[in-house]
């Protein structure tokens, strides 16, 4: 059977038990047209190895696609189609995980500023949008692809909620957003109601000048600007400088640095700090805060407080 064949009928299974990752069937059919118009039985292995390896170094991208083809190819294998698997027997050597990064305060005003410089005279609403973005990962704890997500119609500034659909976990969750958020939020709405919106209200929030989406890979690169305008490089001991993705780490910790500096209850907390963030478990949440210098003095001195009072809370 023809491999694009094996790879539609693969992605229809998939789909029909709640598979919704546009990314995976995209890397998919890639792996498809890479391979060519072949039979599945006759791709050789040094093929599929050039496929994972791709063009850059070995990193998480090499392991994800290797999941990938080896669900594929365990479908193909339980369906007849190929007798065996030409994915590579043993994996490689991965470069360590990189370790979420917390922003300080003084950081964050500097990415703020450093927007300016995504001015264009040809997309005057990008560097606001973009500076309003950001604000909007610290502020809700969003992920970047629930955020650029997001339409008209998911941003109810007056009731400030913020409705997040189909994520990660596939679930639909309500954020709450604060006042001033939701003051930038709302002027950003009056100036993107200016653009296009091709869908009305199920247009994107986060668009270009033509109001088409953001996509993913643009956001990235324009938030690389953005990092080295404001002078944020590698962190010691790192290979690569803080993501935009650590937005989200930071948001988690900055709300638990805030509980404790208000007394309030961590441990109570925390398992709505992940239906927050949208965690289907809390140790999810729990690996997010890591723990800064800001963050264990804080903790150090809650536990100094409880010991004071012989091991009651105050």
């Amino acid at each position: 059977m023809k491999l694009a064949t094996v790879i539609e009928a693969y992605i229809a299974l998939q789909q029909s038990l709640g598979l919704r990752s546009k990314t995976a069937m995209r890397s998919l059919r890639r792996f498809g047209r890479q391979m060519g118009d072949v039979h599945i039985d006759k791709i050789p292995p040094e093929q599929v190895l050039g496929f994972l390896q791709g063009t850059g170094p070995i990193s998480s991208t090499w392991r994800t696609k290797y999941r990938l083809l080896f669900g594929l190819y365990r479908f193909a294998i339980s369906r007849g189609h190929v007798a065996t698997s030409p994915l590579p027997p043993t994996l490689p050597k991965f470069p360590p995980q990189q370790s979420p990064y917390i922003y300080s305060t003084e950081e964050l005003h500097r990415l703020l500023d450093a927007t300016s410089t995504l001015d264009s005279t040809c997309a005057r609403l990008q560097a606001p949008m973009f500076r309003t973005l950001i604000l909007l990962l610290y502020g809700s704890g969003l992920r970047v692809s629930e955020a650029l997500g997001l339409t008209m119609r998911d941003v109810d500034l007056e009731q400030r909620i913020v409705t997040v659909r189909d994520t990660k976990f596939y679930k639909t969750r309500p954020v709450p957003i604060g006042p001033k958020l939701a003051v930038e939020l709302t002027m950003l709405d009056d100036r993107r109601r200016r653009l296009p919106m091709p869908n009305g209200e199920d247009s994107r929030f986060f668009t270009s000048r033509t109001g088409a989406r953001w996509d993913y890979p643009r956001v990235i690169t324009l938030f690389q600007r953005v990092r080295r305008a404001a002078g944020i490089g590698c962190p010691a001991g790192e290979l690569r400088p803080p993501r935009m993705h650590d937005l989200r780490h930071t948001a988690a910790v900055h709300r638990v640095i805030a509980w404790y500096r208000s007394g309030q209850d961590v441990q109570r907390l925390l398992p709505q700090l992940a239906t927050y963030l949208g965690h289907v478990e809390i140790s999810s949440t729990q690996r997010y805060l890591q723990m800064t210098p800001e963050l264990l003095q804080e903790a150090s001195r809650r536990f100094a407080r409880y010991a004071d009072c012989g091991g009651h809370h105050d």
